[in-house]
């Protein structure tokens, strides 16, 4: 995703009339739905989000934003539906690897979510597949703000046994500088790695490294 994907107006120039004129109607039914689920929510007689057409939309982003934009349009479209966590759920469950892909990276802009973890599930069924899109995009900011220590380096194995660079890894000098117990599973892994013949990634050595640094809070 390139950088500041929720400007709305770099999103929208970027597009052509016809992609700007279908992105206009999504984006309207977007902002439609998340009002009816506030007022619902005043008033106390919707307690959810119901399927609402911008879902459609999210879906066929691809087609109609292009394979370039679909990243920023999807995550314009979640900011602006503000889905709730079971809205969230069958997004992710139901849509496509792209799709899924985009929620993910989408994430970090969900400031709505209550509780803020709400999303950690998604993250963590990523990291369970062996797609290595799914897996890079899901250890990004949100994942560094909501994952326990130990889900956290498990994420980080998944990547070196995947072969997902680290640098797709949030924050890792912080989460990593002066982890103890992450070193002992990198080390472990290494030596498995060497016993079986195989070569010790250079990732691997790189966050090995980081855990020799003493931590912010030491």
């Amino acid at each position: 995703m390139n950088t500041g994907p929720l400007d709305l107006r770099q999103t929208r120039a970027r597009l052509d009339p016809a992609a700007r004129a279908w992105f206009d109607r999504a984006l309207t039914e977007a902002t439609a739905t998340a009002d009816r689920a506030a007022a619902g929510a005043t008033d106390g007689t919707a307690p959810g989000q119901d399927p609402g057409p911008w879902e459609r939309h999210f879906a066929t982003a691809g087609r109609h934003a292009g394979h370039r934009h679909a990243d920023a349009v999807r995550t314009l479209l979640l900011t602006a539906a503000r889905p709730d966590p079971p809205t969230l759920t069958r997004l992710y469950h139901h849509g496509t690897a792209d799709e899924r892909r985009a929620l993910l990276l989408a994430l970090p802009y969900l400031r709505h979510l209550t509780p803020p973890d709400a999303a950690r599930p998604l993250v963590e069924a990523a990291l369970r597949t062996h797609d290595t899109r799914l897996i890079a995009a899901a250890v990004g900011p949100y994942a560094a703000r909501h994952l326990d220590p130990h889900t956290w380096r498990h994420a980080l194995l998944t990547c070196l046994f995947t072969q997902v660079p680290v640098d797709a890894v949030a924050d890792l000098e912080h989460r990593a500088r002066g982890d103890r117990e992450l070193a002992r599973m990198l080390a472990d892994h290494a030596d498995e790695r060497t016993a079986a013949g195989r070569p010790v990634p250079p990732d691997l050595h790189r966050v090995l490294t980081l855990t020799d640094e003493p931590s912010e809070e030491s």
